[in-house]
């Protein structure tokens, strides 16, 4: 029985020696994650299905609005109703750069939305802002329905064609699709900020 350890000796040598090695140094490989609390890191938000902006109206103005957006195939449809607008007209209809209506004349906005450096265009005609947007029409009582359509933008992801946090603006006068950079849309009518919800 003395010589059993013996013989034993070289199985157990020959066990260790076939056991994982911890990785020493930058020598070895990538090994398992050594923090498993990683694992437990929420998943980036998810990009907005919609959002929502209420229009006030500059100084010396009327003109207000609740609109919605929302993620549609081709880009972002916004819906809504914009009233006290002078009966029967057109008025340009754009997203702006900042989320800021604080100036009296909602200057503070910024040019229109146009992450891309694009001319300003019209919609489904070529080149335009992300801001870009069909005129809204006002019928005979100044209430303009909004059903429009802005291309190459998107709701709530953080990159930067990303709305959210944005202006909409109004304007006094149609957009002409073609004055650089502004449409020759006039002066600033209402202003609000896209928020997510």
């Amino acid at each position: 029985m003395r010589h059993v350890p013996l013989l034993l000796l070289p199985a157990a040598l020959l066990l260790a020696a076939c056991q994982p090695q911890a990785p020493s140094g930058d020598a070895a490989g990538p090994g398992p994650d050594p923090t498993p609390a990683m694992a437990d890191t929420p998943e980036p938000a998810p990009a907005a299905a919609s959002a929502s902006a209420a229009l006030a109206p500059t100084e010396g103005n009327a003109v207000a609005g609740n609109l919605e957006f929302a993620v549609v195939d081709g880009g972002i449809r916004i819906t809504g109703e914009v009233t006290g607008l002078p009966p029967g007209g057109q008025h340009g209809f754009h997203v702006h750069e900042n989320g800021d209506c604080s100036a009296p004349d909602a200057t503070s906005a910024g040019g229109h939305f146009n992450p891309t450096a694009s001319a300003h265009g019209r919609v489904g005609e070529g080149e335009h802002h992300a801001g870009d947007s069909d005129n809204i029409a006002a019928d005979d009582q100044g209430v303009a329905t909004v059903d429009s359509l802005l291309r190459g933008a998107t709701l709530g992801d953080g990159s930067p064609s990303d709305i959210v946090g944005k202006a909409v603006i109004v304007h006094a006068d149609p957009d002409d699709y073609t004055t650089q950079p502004t449409g020759n849309a006039g002066a600033r009518l209402a202003c609000g900020v896209i928020e997510a919800r």
